[in-house]
């Protein structure tokens, strides 16, 4: 855009600039369409349905797993949270 406007009208914007005086004329970014034109429609579905439920899997069940990467507290609990736990190495 900014090459353009520079070889029409031999005036040099910034990237920025070029795109607030668009914006400003009521231009929009134009984004094109991803679709090919020799895209077989029935044969997407049918990959959809067979092939991509095969890949897919299962998955996991939801809530059998947790986000966190902190570990379980061991059913014994901290060192520290009995009486007289860390006492040999405070006595040094």
């Amino acid at each position: 855009m900014v090459t353009l406007i520079g070889r029409k009208f031999h005036i040099s914007y910034s990237v920025s600039g070029a795109t607030r005086l668009m914006h400003r004329l009521g231009f929009s970014p134009q984004v094109p369409t991803r679709r090919v034109a020799e895209r077989d429609e029935q044969a997407v579905n049918t990959w959809r349905e067979a092939t991509w439920a095969e890949v897919k899997g299962p998955g996991r069940p939801a809530g059998a797993t947790s986000a966190s990467r902190t570990k379980r507290v061991s059913p014994d609990g901290r060192p520290g949270d009995r009486p007289g736990a860390g006492a040999a190495s405070r006595r040094s």
